[in-house]
């Protein structure tokens, strides 16, 4: 009993040494449960459009999603912090603006252009890294996009376990990437792995899960789904050498069949954390990386991927913790897929690096106290910005002239209001410009391409490269 504290030995010699003994067990696993860390899983759709999912009155069922939703919260003003696939991965790693990171824009998968040559460097403060410093295992599964060159694996950033793609997008069923490259991964190897991408990511997620159930983890799950090539699990590859030729493609048959393929994927990964008995301490956090493509739906916002409209980054998310969120919940709140690492750090009780500063804020207040977050200002790529329920739009592709709407009232951003308040347009421009000085002090320096690389893709290859 040397062991003991006071209070613990007062109360063994009240009860006597059997019950006390039996107490002090009891306590033990209660401390033991209390003093555990939570495991997360984060679920990233790609070009998932807000209104594709049956959650949000979408043309597509998802019963695995809406259960999700039914048994945590959902997100009705939840935003990627960019409007294209590169960009939020690295808001989403570092819990800071991309630009601070040198990852404004897409990294192109045409080795000719300089795009292509830049990444997430690995100075970069991630998630991963700290969670592993504070005994977590980390593994990613399915798409990276943060950098081509093996100096930015995933291995390099903190993740233990890599399997799946460095580049923006490949072929469900070959796994060649649109250059022509076959781009599966197993740590920094190629594997050759056949399988559809969206069956063999759920797989690899699940047996982490299986192996690390005695153990704090972080599974990050970026699907490839719902990106183009169009391809349901049973249609032929259309890249690599034995793709198919004149093939001629449903585009609604195939999209519906990619986003029941990764509903399925979220439905596989929730049983496996009921199985193995981790639900309850299992933070799953889902939502996509922009808006939807022509393919999708992104009703009833404005505009779509590449675009600073709602449409181009209002997201559909959900969050879901057994006994720890309380089921049915609709926030409004304010949040953006930066919130998503301080979340994390604060539920697995990790500091932030002294003198480090990061630009979201954690959801935990919100998704387990229903706590509001207060008043936000958010940016995106210096050409809009929210202020509240006011959204500013500034020029430039997606935008008209100087645009502001009232999105409690005008969620569409219909009605243009620069007119009725010069005052406040003034005012948000004044704060995008300040935000844009501030995101390029100290913003991280890319690596120069190689002489001859084009700094601009051509349109064409532009829009393929997303």
């Amino acid at each position: 009993m040397a062991n003991c504290s006071a209070s613990r030995r007062r109360f063994l010699t009240t009860l006597g040494w059997g019950a006390g003994a039996l107490a002090l067990r009891g306590l033990a696993r209660t401390t033991e449960a209390a003093d555990k860390k939570p495991n997360f899983v984060i679920i990233l759709a790609d070009d998932m459009g807000y209104g594709d999912s049956s959650v949000y009155d979408g043309w597509i069922n998802t019963p695995h999603m809406e259960r999700l939703a039914a048994e945590g919260l959902k997100f009705t003003d939840f935003h990627s912090s960019g409007v294209v696939c590169s960009p939020t991965r690295a808001g989403l790693m570092t819990g800071r603006y991309q630009q601070r990171a040198g990852v404004p824009g897409v990294i192109n998968a045409d080795p000719k252009v300089a795009a292509h040559h830049t990444g997430l460097q690995t100075t970069e403060v991630v998630f991963p890294k700290l969670l592993k410093q504070a005994g977590y295992t980390c593994g990613i599964f399915g798409k990276w996009h943060l950098g081509y060159e093996k100096k930015y694996n995933p291995l390099y950033h903190g993740f233990d376990v890599f399997r799946g793609f460095v580049s923006g997008n490949i072929d469900y069923a070959s796994h060649y990437d649109r250059m022509g490259m076959y781009d599966w991964w197993d740590g920094l190897e190629h594997a050759k792995e056949d399988g559809y991408s969206t069956h063999l990511i759920t797989r690899h997620a699940v047996e982490f899960i299986e192996r690390n159930q005695r153990r704090p983890f972080c599974c990050y799950v970026p699907h490839e789904a719902v990106h183009t090539p169009l391809q349901g699990p049973k249609d032929p590859p259309v890249r690599g050498p034995n793709k198919a030729k004149g093939r001629k493609v449903d585009a609604k048959r195939a999209y519906r069949e990619m986003m029941g393929a990764m509903d399925d994927s979220i439905g596989a990964i929730v049983a496996a954390l009921r199985r193995l008995g981790l639900a309850d301490n299992t933070l799953v956090v889902f939502f996509s990386d922009n808006g939807g493509t022509r393919y999708g739906s992104n009703a009833p916002l404005r505009g779509g991927k590449g675009t600073v409209w709602e449409g181009g980054h209002r997201e559909p998310a959900i969050g879901w913790w057994p006994g720890r969120i309380k089921p049915g919940t609709v926030t409004d709140q304010l949040c953006i897929s930066l919130d998503v690492m301080p979340t994390l750090l604060e539920l697995a009780g990790v500091p932030v690096p002294a003198g480090h500063t990061l630009d979201g804020v954690s959801l935990a207040p919100l998704l387990l106290e229903g706590k509001p977050l207060g008043k936000r200002q958010l940016f995106w790529n210096g050409r809009a910005m929210r202020d509240g329920q006011w959204k500013l739009v500034l020029g430039g592709r997606g935008g008209d002239g100087v645009g502001l709407y009232d999105l409690s009232k005008d969620i569409g951003e219909k009605t243009n209001l620069a007119a009725q308040h010069p005052e406040r347009v003034v005012a948000m421009r004044a704060a995008v410009a300040a935000w844009d000085k501030d995101v390029a002090a100290g913003a991280t320096r890319q690596p120069p391409p190689p002489p001859g690389a084009v700094e601009r893709p051509k349109r064409r290859q532009a829009k393929k490269a997303r």
